[in-house]
């Protein structure tokens, strides 16, 4: 059903067509955007014009009018912003000034003028030719109130990107942030690479998948959950140092932390370890963040987060200490299991061991407490299959996670590279599958005869892009920093 403005807007595209005029516009020439002009002349005197001849073409979208009989003014935005245009029939002749005064908010027009400024001191363009590009057919949302709803907001992007300065100023950070992240790695010696979307195996995380067909080879195929085992196998290859920032998919819950399909990059460094990937991480943050927004404290989840501080490291068992006075170091599996009991901690089948157990009393008591960045080590085996045992505890692993603010940012490895222990951890995950699992990896036996070639020591890390963007622009929701999340679907 089409409203009264709607109606209107579509009368009004029938008369510029009847005008010979193409009310959707062809291409249009530009030499300037909004933000140069308003930054070259905001401290020029007003009665300084007069000297100037300076011409401009501008285009973008009309999104305040005030008509004034024979002269108006209107704000015209472009993708860096708005520019107060001034338009008067002695400047553009009558025809051209009638073609104005039917245009509506939310219209894409094209100016060439002369830069002057108001008595109020508003960098102007006074135009002299006017351009009718594209008849918009739907009017936009208030102004004052714009799109409110956080789902239409999400739903309706290109709207919410006209209206919201805000979400367009987010739109542009996060291409800049994952710029500089790149740079950055560059800069450390890393190759990017690419490597399948599509597997035939679950490999890489704990993560439900989402299963397609490939009808040639009539084989049930996943959407990636993670990028790791591609890239080890490239440092097998000889590469040496590479990273990959790629979408991953996971069946899994949505909230304000989670979207079926987000953005991961993982890197894999020869010769490096669990140590290496520390330094680098805590090198990123504070690369990134001064570079691509020009600070390292930012206030996130109601906390102020300082990324200048050198990153604090604590054990995962010692955290748990801290916080609840039980030590796991030399607990049993009865003790632990007594211990659940205590503290009210239930256990599925399959969780019904040493690591799993710690990592529940972690969750419960420790995780939502690291507010500044932290760097938890020390993860039990049982919740870490593809991780390099710590020489000094063959109960624990070489593997960090970040916390900032109770969330995880990463997931570091010094890698396991022994062929024969990966498999018996895979194993051990098939185990984990029967019992009810349905995270539990695949045995990925063309990963393990890959291994016996021989991979070389090395670190290994996974960070959640759209969490890093979160906290660098400070946004409370990842559906903030992705352009299109998903969404459930209209009744």
């Amino acid at each position: 059903m089409i409203s009264e403005q709607e109606q209107v807007r579509r009368d009004k595209a029938e008369k510029i067509k009847e005008m010979g005029i193409d009310p959707f516009g062809q291409r249009f020439d530009r030499d300037a955007f909004a933000i140069d002009i308003n930054e070259k002349y905001k401290n020029v005197e007003h009665d300084e014009f007069e000297n100037i001849d300076d011409r401009f073409t501008v285009a973008g979208r009309i999104m305040f009018i005030r008509k004034m009989g024979k002269a108006s003014f209107f704000s015209l935005q472009d993708k860096t912003g708005k520019i107060q245009i001034y338009i008067s029939i002695n400047d553009v002749g009558e025809d051209k000034y009638n073609l104005f005064k039917s245009a509506d908010l939310g219209d894409i027009v094209g100016v060439t003028g002369k830069v002057m400024k108001t008595r109020t001191g508003e960098v102007t363009l006074k135009c002299l030719e006017y351009t009718h590009l594209v008849k918009a057919l739907r009017p936009l949302p208030e102004k004052f109130h714009g799109l409110t709803d956080v789902e239409e907001r999400s739903r309706r992007r290109y709207v919410d990107l006209i209206v919201n300065e805000d979400a367009k100023k987010i739109a542009f950070i996060r291409p800049k942030i994952i710029s500089c992240i790149r740079e950055f790695m560059d800069k450390e010696g890393y190759v990017e690479v690419e490597t399948p979307v599509l597997t035939t195996l679950l490999s890489g995380a704990a993560a439900r998948p989402f299963i397609t067909h490939h009808n040639t080879l009539d084989l049930d195929m996943y959407l990636r959950i993670a990028l790791e085992l591609p890239l080890k196998r490239l440092l097998v290859g000889g590469m040496e140092s590479v990273y990959e920032i790629g979408r991953c998919f996971r069946n899994e819950g949505m909230d304000t932390r989670h979207n079926p399909e987000f953005t991961m990059m993982e890197a894999y460094k020869a010769y490096s370890d669990l140590d290496g990937m520390m330094e680098q991480t805590e090198k990123m943050f504070k690369y990134v963040a001064e570079k691509a927004i020009g600070k390292t404290i930012f206030n996130w989840l109601g906390h102020e987060v300082d990324l200048s501080k050198p990153f604090k490291k604590i054990s995962m068992i010692d955290s748990i200490k801290e916080k609840t006075g039980i030590d796991f170091t030399d607990k049993s599996l009865n003790d632990c299991l007594e211990l659940c009991k205590e503290h009210d901690i239930f256990l599925e089948e399959h969780e019904m061991q040493y690591g799993h157990i710690i990592n529940k009393f972690f969750e419960k008591y420790v995780e939502e407490t690291l507010i500044q960045p932290t760097f938890l080590y020390g993860h039990p085996i049982e919740i870490s299959p593809l991780t390099k045992k710590d020489p000094n505890n063959d109960k624990l692993t070489q593997r960090f996670e970040l916390f900032i603010c109770g969330k995880e940012f990463c997931n570091a490895y010094t890698e396991l590279n022994d062929p024969i222990d990966q498999l018996e951890r895979f194993e051990a995950q098939l185990k984990e599958k029967d019992l009810g699992n349905d995270e539990a990896n695949d045995i990925d036996m063309d990963f393990v005869d890959a291994l016996e070639y021989g991979m070389p020591p090395a670190g290994g890390i996974g960070y959640g892009i759209d969490r890093l963007v979160m906290l660098l622009t400070e946004q409370d929701s990842i559906r903030e920093v992705i352009l299109f999340p998903t969404m459930k679907p209209k009744e």
